[in-house]
């Protein structure tokens, strides 16, 4: 029997606090105070992407027209964006993720569900987990996101933006259902302006006040859409969280307190992190195979550089090595390693099992 199917739950929503402006905020400190959005250009007819939170202030949002934003914010500063960067971001963020479960839902490039029912990483709290990747995501990609922590993945969805920005919201199974009761109508995922409207002519506010109506008054209202509303109006979604990503690699990064002044304080950092790596490896060991090593040193003017090499049998010599080579480009302090395994692709691994088989 599945896991799921056996134990209560965890699922994470993990979501990146303005995440196209949060990455040129990153880049660009002189950014964090003035209204910004990405987005196109007014004279082009363009719309705001996404913005950051002083342009919110002035009732900017997404998909709102370029022009329309400028009338609300004169000062408004828009740029174009860059798809590349947001994508590496998204990368680094996902990384972090595969580190703590392999269920991992993306629902775009800023957001994921994470199921980490019966996990036994940090002594098996999904609380826990969410409050070390909103760290590792802040130390190493240098942004924030806003978790939720929660029975599903409807609660956790909503409790992601409960917070919001750089915030936790956690609902236990047995908070779930005082959670629920007071719950906004319009939270519910699906509910529109059409259908937000026709449940306030309704009288209808929250979900204590849907939990009135039976299953079939509302289907009878709303259509197929009506048992929808019956269940989350109660915190039911027995939705699993779907993955069709494969895992690439395997990692563990630390950031460091104080930043590391040579070479030699590097090295000697090597066999800890190596052990927690090998320690992280064994739950897949059974199901996927080591195809090389590699190491990430970010320095402590946030540049950073990668070395990485082929094989099966990654010894602490070999990641010595790449750690010395790594060092060599930048030779300046450094506040982050990071060493992992690439893993070979399961197909490629069946190949193999069926060629011995024949």
């Amino acid at each position: 029997m599945a896991v799921t199917e056996t134990l209560q739950r965890k699922i994470i929503h993990c979501d990146c606090d303005c995440f196209f402006a949060a990455v040129e905020m990153r880049d660009d400190p002189t950014l964090r105070e003035i209204p910004l959005a990405i987005g196109g250009s007014s004279e082009r007819r363009g719309v705001i992407s996404t913005c950051n939170y002083p342009a919110r202030k002035f009732g900017i949002h997404s998909a709102m027209a370029t022009a329309h934003a400028l009338k609300l914010c004169p000062a408004l500063k828009v740029i174009p964006g860059n798809m590349e960067k947001y994508r590496q971001a998204s990368a680094a963020i996902m990384a972090i993720y595969e580190d703590y479960t392999d269920v991992i839902e993306p629902l775009s490039l800023d957001e994921a569900y994470l199921d980490v029912t019966g996990t036994t990483l940090k002594g098996g709290s999904a609380t826990l987990i969410a409050r070390e990747i909103r760290q590792r995501v802040k130390d190493t990609v240098g942004i924030t996101i806003s978790a939720g922590v929660a029975p599903n993945k409807f609660i956790a969805k909503i409790a992601s933006d409960w917070n919001k920005p750089d915030g936790l919201c956690v609902i236990t199974p047995d908070q779930l259902e005082s959670f629920v009761l007071q719950l906004p109508v319009k939270k519910i995922y699906g509910v529109g302006k059409v259908t937000s409207a026709k449940l306030q002519q309704m009288g209808i506010e929250t979900c204590a006040d849907l939990r009135a109506l039976t299953m079939a008054q509302l289907v009878d209202r709303f259509g197929r859409f009506g048992k929808r509303l019956y269940e989350l109006s109660r915190g039911e979604d027995d939705r699993p969280v779907r993955t069709s990503r494969e895992r690439k690699s395997i990692s563990v990064e630390h950031t460091f307190s104080a930043d590391l002044p040579d070479i030699a304080s590097c090295l000697e950092q090597l066999p800890v992190m190596l052990n927690e790596l090998e320690s992280r490896f064994k739950r897949h060991s059974d199901q996927r195979e080591i195809a090389g090593g590699v190491i990430k040193l970010k320095f402590a003017d946030f540049t950073q550089t990668t070395m990485e090499q082929s094989g099966t049998e990654c010894s602490l010599a070999l990641y010595q090595h790449l750690c010395r080579e790594a060092w060599e480009r930048g030779k300046k302090a450094v506040r982050l390693i990071g060493v992992g395994y690439r893993l070979k692709p399961k197909n490629s691994q069946m190949a193999v099992q069926l060629k011995l088989i024949e």
